[in-house]
């Protein structure tokens, strides 16, 4: 039956909008029956609501910008006034609160707008402006509204008024549709950081880049500058070019991240907003007490949480600037004696400090031992590429599966089938079979581009360099056992 009343309600809805017509409510004895009540819906263009943003012909809506925006390249906010009607009721001065608090669902929502204004023919009344998208008359208050007016015997007459709408009461979104060009796409989204906007434009919009900077600007509480990418990632350091668009300057920021804060020149380092929930993913499989190697470390998302986990950690990047301030934040988060960072390529890091920590891991190994080794590649880029550093890497013998580090590397994929994609290249550059992994989607940079991450246990025939065979010894040692049994046997006959 519950469904049924909501059901009703909202042809009520539709019926008042013009949309359906109600013909008729027939209860009947079992409430599964179907044919409880029947409407007609009508065409579109046979009704019209007061507040339809835009009509059939395509002229502007009641809140839509004045035409003449269209173009504007320098922002002047006095030419989005215009003057509209807006339906109102009328209120005594003391029924003011009472009024706004059980109508607030009927009041006009917009930014900055005024709900009560004056009656300059009746100074013991105000005029309450309710949301022209709903209230078109009196009909449109349901029994619940007139209850509460008959209650407080308040008029629900409904009156037009004048309201002026200007600048501050639009919305980002409409008055960048009202300047750019008709058929074009219009970009309000942003990552933010700290106090910085940053979005990526598009050709067409560039043009006008400033005053959407601007108004990004005034939309936007707590960005104080608004910057645009004007170049791909660059590889070598993982930072981009950009320009500011509006606003201030400085790119030194602040931002807390899982509750971890850091501080960083969005200028001169990599930082990506949207990895914060892979981040807290990736630490989320770490334990106290496991060895974490980070490879491409940037400021330290990966590494500091690891830090706080009371993992030992060893990040590396090669930018300057990335490892200036991957110290500052270790400091900042009271880690610094957790992490020891290097600033060296990545392939040096691996053939250098992971492979003597990889070898200081396999001479102290007991089987009591229960701590983990991982290691994080985050340069979805190139990473995968990196993995063939791990060829052979270590000269010694494989002694347990437990000394086997596991591999969290990052890549992007445009196949149609990335998870696929992705093992097959990791594969390539190990130059062995991963006979288990995990590939986890993170998200979608672009149309049919996804960053992926593929987890596995290093293989130990990728890793070292003596392998053993079937009876458990290394291979070049059972052959010289071959042979010099088959030449004693050769001797004795």
């Amino acid at each position: 039956m519950r469904n049924i009343n909501r059901v009703y309600c909202l042809t009520n809805l539709l019926n008042r909008y013009g949309v359906a017509v109600l013909n008729k409510v027939t209860p009947k004895t079992s409430p599964w029956t179907a044919d409880i009540f029947s409407f007609n819906t009508v065409p579109r263009s046979t009704f019209s609501t007061m507040s339809q943003a835009q009509d059939d012909s395509g002229e502007p809506g009641l809140f839509s910008p004045n035409p003449k925006v269209q173009g504007m390249i320098t922002l002047d906010r006095d030419a989005f006034t215009k003057t509209i009607q807006v339906p109102v009721i009328k209120v005594k001065k003391e029924d003011i609160h009472i009024v706004m608090k059980n109508l607030k669902h009927r009041l006009i929502k917009r930014p900055k707008l005024k709900r009560i204004i004056d009656d300059p023919n009746d100074e013991d009344h105000k005029k309450i402006v309710l949301d022209p998208h709903t209230i078109t008359s009196e009909d449109a208050f349901d029994e619940r509204d007139h209850e509460f007016f008959r209650k407080f015997k308040i008029s629900s007459q409904i009156f037009q008024a004048d309201l002026e709408v200007t600048y501050d009461n639009l919305k980002t979104d409409e008055i960048l549709k009202a300047v750019l060009p008709k058929d074009q796409d219009v970009t309000t989204s942003f990552s933010r950081i700290g106090h910085i906007a940053h979005m990526n434009l598009r050709d067409h919009q560039l043009p006008y880049k400033n005053l959407i900077g601007q108004v990004i600007l005034d939309k936007n509480p707590g960005i104080t500058s608004v910057v645009n990418k004007t170049n791909m990632i660059d590889s070598t350091y993982r930072n981009f070019q950009m320009e500011v668009l509006a606003g201030e300057e400085n790119m030194i920021t602040k931002v807390k991240e899982n509750g971890i804060t850091y501080e960083f020149d969005f200028s001169k380092v990599y930082w990506n907003s949207r990895l914060g929930t892979e981040h807290d993913r990736i630490t989320g499989l770490l334990k106290s007490g496991d060895l974490v190697f980070d490879v491409f470390a940037g400021v330290g998302p990966f590494a500091i949480p690891a830090a706080k986990k009371n993992c030992v950690v060893y990040a590396n990047d090669l930018n300057p600037e990335s490892y200036k301030w991957l110290l500052h934040n270790c400091k900042l988060n009271k880690v610094d004696k957790k992490v020891h960072a290097f600033n060296v390529d990545g392939r040096e890091f691996i053939r250098t400090v992971i492979k003597k920590e990889l070898l200081d891991n396999i001479k102290s190994f007991t089987t009591e031992r229960k701590n983990h080794l991982h290691i994080v590649m985050n340069l979805p880029g190139m990473a995968v590429e990196f993995l063939d550093a791990f060829r052979h890497l270590l000269d010694t013998e494989h002694c347990s599966e437990a000394v086997l580090p596991t591999i969290h590397c990052y890549g992007f994929s445009k196949d149609d089938n990335p998870e696929k994609d992705i093992k097959e290249r990791a594969e390539e550059y190990l130059g062995a079979v991963l006979e288990s992994c995990s590939v986890h989607l993170v998200r979608n940079v672009a149309p049919n581009k996804e960053m992926m991450c593929i987890s596995f246990k290093l293989p130990a025939k990728a890793l070292f360099a003596v392998q053993l065979d079937s009876a458990g010894e290394p291979a070049l040692k059972r052959i010289r056992k071959d042979e010099e049994s088959s030449t004693e046997n050769e001797s004795t006959q």
